[in-house]
């Protein structure tokens, strides 16, 4: 039976906001694995595009609908990567009591972990030399480029050619990288040293 005109209205938005929203969640995650936006090309491998124009109006749209911006260069920043989430309440972290649930707000979890969203590229940890900070292998670290690091911040940096993520100490022009596992020792750069930012948060999926 056919669609009458407002039914074929309402079904053609919905599928072309489940496509729009499809074809978003594989530039986020694209965004999420390599720490960066794919080029215009890359969108359409993505997408199937076969013209680079396809690209060119799908991140105008998503411009308009605030999911992608552009920095002062010109370069795509996503906005939104992740889903707003509704806060409940807050939670004792000692002995519960029964709790109601009370909507206070939605949060946008982008825009709450990234201050700087053009300076900021995401990690994924191996090795267990922060564990006593928190960080296990596995998590996810969101990195400030933007920031300046000061004494007690943990940095993602390259000592003398290789990588690693430590506590940032600085005395005078020394500089000291200090693990948070015993099993470690600190280690001071010998010819180079690269900040390449801060970590300013820690993500890890339970299940």
């Amino acid at each position: 039976m056919p669609l009458d005109s407002e039914r074929r209205f309402n079904y053609n938005l919905n599928t072309n906001e489940q496509r729009l929203r499809e074809r978003f969640e594989r530039i986020a995650l694209f965004y999420h694995e390599k720490g960066r936006m794919p080029s215009y090309s890359e969108i359409g491998e993505l997408c199937g595009f076969r013209s680079k124009n396809a690209s060119f109006k799908l991140v105008e749209k998503l411009i308009k609908l605030e999911f992608l911006s552009k920095d002062e260069k010109g370069r795509l920043i996503p906005v939104k990567t992740l889903n707003n989430v509704r806060v409940l309440g807050t939670v004792e972290a000692g002995f519960p009591s029964p709790a109601e649930e009370e909507l206070l707000d939605t949060l946008s979890l982008d825009r709450w972990l990234i201050s700087n969203p053009a300076s900021t590229f995401m990690l994924r940890v191996t090795g267990d030399s922060m564990i006593e900070a928190g960080i296990l292998p596995g998590d996810m670290v969101l990195v400030d480029r933007s920031l300046i690091p000061k004494n007690g911040d943990i940095v993602i940096a390259q000592v003398d050619g290789q990588w690693t993520m430590k506590y940032f100490s600085k005395r005078g022009k020394d500089v000291t990288l200090i693990p948070a596992n015993q099993k470690y020792k600190p280690i001071k750069p010998k010819n180079e040293l690269n900040v390449a930012g801060v970590v300013v948060s820690v993500i890890r999926k339970l299940r």
